[in-house]
C-alpha cells in the first residue's frame, strides 16, 4: 500500500520506463514521417489524427489485428533518413522504400524487426555499413539493397538467415572479402553481389549452396580459383572483369597455375579476420580517418596489426602485375557508369520525374542500355513513356516467386519461341506469366520499347489485361505479366463430344462472337495515345474464357516485340488452321481485313462447334442448312434467325478478296441491328 502511494506521489516524468504508457504505432508513424519526408511534401496523408489501419494513410496496409504490417513507399521522392522508430513496428512483414532518394546509414535497430520477410531498400542514397543485426531477421526471404553508396564488408551474419532467397546488393561501394557463411543459405537463388570492390577468392562453400540459380560476381577484384561446382550453374553464373580469377571449364578463363593450392585455407575467411581488425566502413583507397566518429588508425597502438592485414588482403587480391593494367582501363568504363548512376538518383531528378503511382515491383535487371533508370532521361521528353514505365515494371524476384522459380507444375502452354506458367502474386492476383527469349525479341532497342509501350495502351473488356513487364539481362529473358483467364481458350470448347460439360448454350456463343468483334473494333480503331492495330494472329487459341465465359483476345500486339522469323512460324499453324487470309501469299503484309477474314473463320467455329471448317459448313451457310451448319450437341435450341445471319456474316468475312470483306464497323452495326451485341 505504502508502494502505491509513493508510485502516485511521483511525477509522471519520474515514472520508470517499464511502467510508462508505451508509444502508439500512430506516434511511431508521425516519427518514422518526419524522418522520411522532412519537408512534408509527400505523406501529407500522415496527420496525428487519424487512423493509420482506416485507409487514410497512403502506403500503410495494417493485418488482421489492426497492427501496421506493409509500408510501401517506393517511387515516392522521399528525401530524408530511415529511422531507428521503424523497429517499434514488430508486426511489419513488409518494408518498401526503394527507388527514393533516402540518405544516411541503415539504422542497426532495423534488426529488431524480427517478422519482416521483405526489405527493399535499393535505390537509394545511403550510406556506411550493412548493419550485421540484420542477421537477426530470421524470416527475411529477400534483401534488396542495391544501387546505394554501402560500404565496409559484407556482414558474415547474413548467412544466419535461413529463409532468404534473394540477396542483392550490386552496385555499391563494398570491400572485403564474401563470406563462406553465405553457403549456409539453403534457399538462397539468387545473389548478386557485382559492381563493388570485393576481393579475395569465391569461398567453395558457397559453391554448395544447392537452390542457387543465380551467382552475379563481375566487376570485383576477386582472385583465385572458382569453385568446379559453381559450372551447374552455366549461364547463371557471371564473373568477368575480375582479373584475379582462374580455373577449368569456364569460358574466358584461363586455367590455374601447376602450383595452387586448392585447399589453402581462405584468406579473410570465415573467421572474418577483416572485420575483428577494421571498421566495415574504413576506406582502403585513403589514408587517415575521414568519417566525424572515426577515430585516426594512425594513432592507435594497433597500427602494426593493421598494415599487416592491409598487407594480406593485398597479396590476397594482386595476382599477375600486368592484369592490372587492363583492368584499370575497365574499371574506369565501370566507374563511369556507377557514377551516371548515382547522378540519376539525385534529389532534383527524383523531384522532376518521380510518379506517385510508381510500382511497387521496379525491376532492375535491365542491361544499360536497357536501364529503366536511364529512360528518366531518354525519354525525359514524352511524360506518358515515363509513367508508363515506372507503372508497369516487375522484378524478377517477384517472377520467379509468382511462378515457384517457373516450376513444372506451373507450366500453362509451351511452344518454340515461349512458355506460359500459372503464377500467383502476393497480393493473391492469379496472373498468366508468357516468358520469352531474349533472342525471339526484336534486337533494336527502339522497335522492343515502342513494343513494350504499345501493349501498355491496350485496355478494353475483352482484351487480356497486361499487368506488367520484366527485361532480364542476366537471364536473357523477358516475361510478360497477364491477368488469369481461368476457363482456357475456345479450342477446348470445340469438337466436344455431346456428353461433354464444354457444349456451349447458343446464348453463351453469341456472346462470345460478340465480344471478339468488339475486341478487334477496338484494336482497329485510333484512339487518344493508341494507334490503330491489326492482331495478326485471331485463332480460337488466342480467344480465351473467363468465369463467366465472356472471351478476352491474348496477344494483341505481341508482334511489335518479336523477331521476323518468329512471326514467321507463329503463321505455319495459324494457316493450317485456315485463319491466314488468302492474300497474304502474294503481299506478305497484314491488314484489318485480314483480321476480319480470322473473325470469319472463328464465326463459323462457334456456331459449328467444329475445329476445321470445311466445305459442308461453308454450303450450310449459303444454304441456310442448319444441319450443316450448327452443332448438333445444341440439339436445335438455337435461333434460326440468329444462325442464319451469322453464317452469312461468316462467309462475307472470308471472301477471297479483301475489298469484299465488311469492315468491323459494318460487322458491329450487323450484330447490332438483330440483337446480336450482347
Amino acid at each position: 500500500m505504502l508502494f502505491l502511494l509513493l508510485l502516485f506521489a511521483l511525477p509522471l516524468g519520474l515514472l520508470p520506463t517499464s511502467l510508462s504508457k508505451p508509444t502508439s504505432e500512430l506516434d511511431t508513424l508521425m516519427a518514422i514521417k518526419a524522418s522520411l519526408d522532412p519537408e512534408n511534401r509527400v505523406l501529407t496523408s500522415w496527420t496525428d489524427t487519424a487512423d493509420p489501419c482506416a485507409g487514410s494513410f497512403e502506403g500503410i496496409a495494417c493485418n488482421e489485428l489492426g497492427h501496421v504490417a506493409n509500408i510501401s513507399l517506393q517511387g515516392k521522392c522521399l528525401s530524408g533518413r530511415i529511422p531507428s522508430a521503424v523497429a517499434r513496428l514488430q508486426d511489419l512483414t513488409g518494408l518498401y522504400l526503394h527507388f527514393n532518394a533516402l540518405n544516411g546509414e541503415i539504422p542497426r535497430e532495423i534488426g529488431n524487426l524480427t517478422k519482416l520477410i521483405d526489405l527493399y531498400l535499393n535505390v537509394n542514397n545511403l550510406s556506411r555499413d550493412i548493419p550485421a543485426e540484420i542477421g537477426g531477421m530470421s524470416n527475411l526471404q529477400v534483401l534488396q539493397l542495391c544501387y546505394n553508396q554501402l560500404s565496409g564488408g559484407i556482414p558474415s551474419q547474413l548467412g544466419s538467415l535461413k529463409k532468404l532467397g534473394v540477396l542483392a546488393l550490386q552496385y555499391n561501394h563494398l570491400t572485403g572479402a564474401i563470406p563462406a557463411s553465405l553457403g549456409e543459405l539453403g534457399v538462397l537463388t539468387r545473389l548478386d553481389l557485382s559492381y563493388n570492390n570485393l576481393f579475395g577468392p569465391i569461398p567453395v562453400r558457397l559453391a554448395d549452396a544447392q537452390m542457387l540459380q543465380i551467382l552475379d560476381l563481375q566487376n570485383n577484384t576477386l582472385a583465385g580459383a572458382v569453385p568446379s561446382a559453381l559450372e551447374r550453374l552455366n549461364g547463371g553464373f557471371q564473373y568477368r572483369n575480375n582479373p584475379g580469377l582462374c580455373g577449368s571449364g569456364f569460358p574466358d578463363l584461363e586455367a590455374c597455375p601447376a602450383d595452387y593450392d586448392p585447399n589453402k585455407p581462405e584468406p579473410l575467411g570465415p573467421n572474418t579476420l577483416w572485420k575483428k581488425s577494421f571498421p566495415q566502413s574504413v576506406n582502403l583507397t585513403e589514408p587517415g580517418c575521414h568519417e566525424p566518429n572515426c577515430k585516426d588508425m594512425s594513432r592507435s597502438p594497433n597500427t602494426g596489426i593493421v598494415f599487416g592485414v592491409v598487407a594480406v588482403a593485398v597479396a590476397s587480391v594482386i595476382v599477375g602485375v600486368s592484369g592490372f593494367t587492363w583492368y584499370g582501363r575497365r574499371k574506369q568504363d565501370i566507374g563511369s557508369t556507377c557514377q551516371e548512376l548515382e547522378s540519376r538518383l539525385g534529389t532534383g531528378q527524383c523531384k522532376d520525374d518521380c510518379k506517385r503511382s510508381a510500382s511497387p515491383l521496379i525491376s532492375l535487371e535491365y542491361s544499360n542500355r536497357w536501364d529503366p533508370l536511364g529512360w528518366g532521361r531518354s525519354w525525359s521528353g514524352n511524360a506518358f513513356s515515363q509513367e508508363v514505365f515506372e507503372t508497369f515494371m516487375f522484378n524478377i524476384e517477384v517472377v520467379e516467386r509468382a511462378t515457384q522459380s517457373f516450376s513444372k507444375a506451373n507450366l500453362l502452354g509451351k511452344s518454340k519461341f515461349s512458355a506460359v506458367y500459372k503464377g500467383v502474386l502476393r497480393d493473391g492476383t492469379s496472373v498468366a506469366i508468357k516468358r520469352i527469349a531474349k533472342t525471339s525479341c526484336k534486337s533494336d532497342e527502339n522497335e522492343f520499347v515502342n513494343g513494350l509501350k504499345l501493349l501498355t495502351t491496350l485496355k478494353h473488356d475483352n482484351l487480356v489485361k497486361l499487368r506488367g513487364f520484366c527485361c532480364s539481362k542476366g537471364r536473357g529473358e523477358c516475361y510478360l505479366i497477364y491477368e488469369f483467364i481461368p476457363n482456357g481458350s475456345l479450342l477446348q470448347y470445340l469438337d466436344v463430344e455431346h456428353s461433354s460439360r464444354k457444349v456451349l448454350a447458343w446464348s453463351t456463343r453469341i456472346s462470345i462472337i460478340t465480344g471478339i468483334a468488339e475486341a478487334i473494333s477496338y484494336l482497329h480503331r485510333s484512339k487518344g495515345k493508341k494507334p490503330a492495330l491489326v492482331h495478326q494472329n485471331i485463332t480460337a487459341q488466342k480467344v480465351l474464357l473467363d468465369y463467366w465465359n465472356n472471351p478476352l483476345v491474348a496477344d494483341s500486339g505481341l508482334y511489335r516485340l518479336l523477331v521476323d522469323d518468329i512471326l514467321f512460324w507463329k503463321l505455319k499453324s495459324t494457316a493450317a488452321m485456315g485463319y491466314l487470309a488468302p492474300e497474304y501469299a502474294s503481299t506478305g503484309r497484314f491488314t484489318d481485313k485480314s483480321d476480319i477474314f480470322a473473325f470469319g473463320v472463328l464465326v463459323f467455329q462457334i456456331i459449328s462447334g467444329k475445329t476445321l471448317v470445311n466445305p459442308v459448313v461453308r454450303k450450310g451457310a449459303e444454304a441456310a442448312s442448319f444441319n450443316e451448319l450448327i452443332d448438333p450437341n445444341l440439339e436445335g435450341n438455337f435461333r434460326e434467325v440468329e444462325a442464319e445471319r451469322l453464317g452469312r456474316l461468316a462467309l462475307l468475312c472470308t471472301r477471297d478478296s479483301p475489298d469484299l470483306r465488311p469492315s468491323m464497323d459494318d460487322i458491329m452495326k450487323e450484330l447490332s441491328d438483330y440483337g446480336m451485341n450482347g
